[in-house]
């Protein structure tokens, strides 16, 4: 399908640059399922906009401070390291000879200088009196993807994940045009994170507090976590016409026994499958039956959800506003309907919505689902 399929005219100030003071006080659109006008309220009220006995699923990822600001160990110049994808661990063999354990990593390098391969990164400012550096880039090579490949060591008493959380960085998006703060270390995380991967949040779940997740459990809904990491290719622009051209990025997932049991559960019972975003839209979908249950399994996914896709695992999707000719939007257009969703992103735009990772979010049922 042709990507200006997903058009839309947005103003600037329309991005949203920080969070609702609130998690659950973003605006909320719903999108009725017999094609009635959106509904206008706040993520607050999102439990009673849900049908008791609905099973919730959100996506347990989290988000490593994954972009690293350092220095060249030869000249002191400055560099910038942002993670992209893990690889696990071997060895390496060093300029001197030696060879040591990292974990080994794809990333995106800038410098005011072109990288040397060979060259070791200190994460950190240089210091008058500098000790052993806590965490050390080696750069490696090149890809077949094109990204680096990297090389992280930590310090004798620090693992490299303790060391990446202690000195990176939030990765926000490139469209927050403003260094992270320290805020940003709890909001662009969600409430239920919990297994280290993502290097962008999965944005839909940010809304989500435990105040919330409690009102839910009232209403009857049960709240089940599948993993995705989701990763940088989730901010890659479509740049051919077509998106059945589009080389989709590859995302690790991993969705447990117990959530395809709970959803075997709710199709035996009639209660609706809602996913907390695209990301768990994804995940479930890569592992969807026919009958609408999942299989469990973990592993990676390249699915590219666009108009003509036949949803089997989800029926109700809670999301926030995309960017234009992306494939998460073209995702929510099969959904929900590419006029019915678009319709809904120039009211949106009408009314001041604020838009993208810290913007406002919508409700919608899967498109001909019925009232």
């Amino acid at each position: 399908m042709r990507v200006d399929s997903f058009s839309y005219e947005l103003p600037p100030e329309r991005i949203a640059q920080h969070p609702a003071a609130d998690r659950e006080g973003a605006r909320l659109m719903v999108l009725p399922a017999d094609g009635g006008a959106p509904i206008e309220t706040t993520v607050s009220d999102l439990a009673g906009h849900l049908p008791e006995g609905a099973l919730v699923v959100v996506n347990d990822t989290r988000v490593l401070p994954a972009r690293l600001l350092g220095y060249k160990q030869d000249t002191g110049g400055r560099v910038e390291i942002f993670l992209v994808r893990s690889l696990g661990s071997r060895a390496i063999e060093l300029e001197d000879g030696t060879k040591r354990d990292v974990e080994i990593w794809r990333a995106l390098g800038k410098s005011s200088k072109p990288l040397r391969f060979g060259t070791d990164v200190v994460v950190g400012e240089p210091s008058p009196a500098p000790g052993p550096a806590q965490l050390i880039v080696h750069l490696i090579g090149r890809g077949d993807d094109g990204l680096l490949e990297v090389g992280l060591a930590a310090a004798p008493g620090y693992g490299v994940r303790d060391a990446i959380r202690a000195l990176g960085h939030v990765p926000l998006p490139p469209y927050i045009k403003r260094d992270d703060v320290a805020a940003d270390t709890e909001r662009y995380q969600t409430v239920f994170a919990r297994v280290d991967g993502a290097v962008a949040a999965p944005t839909a779940g940010l809304h989500l507090s435990h105040a919330l997740l409690g009102r839910l459990a009232v209403r009857g809904c049960e709240v089940v976590s599948v993993t995705l990491h989701v990763g940088l290719g989730t901010f890659q622009p479509v740049t051919v016409e077509d998106l059945d051209q589009h080389p989709m990025h590859a995302e690790e997932f991993d969705v447990p026994k117990s959530t395809a049991a709970a959803i075997a559960a709710a199709r035996s019972r009639g209660a609706p499958v809602v996913a907390i975003g695209t990301t768990v839209a994804r995940a479930l979908e890569s592992v969807a039956n026919d009958d609408g249950t999942v299989r469990a399994g973990a592993g990676e996914t390249r699915l590219l959800i666009q108009p003509g896709y036949r949803f089997r695992a989800i029926d109700l999707l809670f999301t926030n506003f995309h960017l234009p000719r992306s494939t998460l939007l073209a995702l929510v257009c099969a959904f929900g309907g590419t006029k019915r969703v678009l319709d809904a992103y120039a009211h949106a735009v009408r009314e001041e919505y604020r838009f993208f990772s810290y913007g406002d979010a919508m409700l919608l049922a899967r498109e001909g689902a019925g009232a």
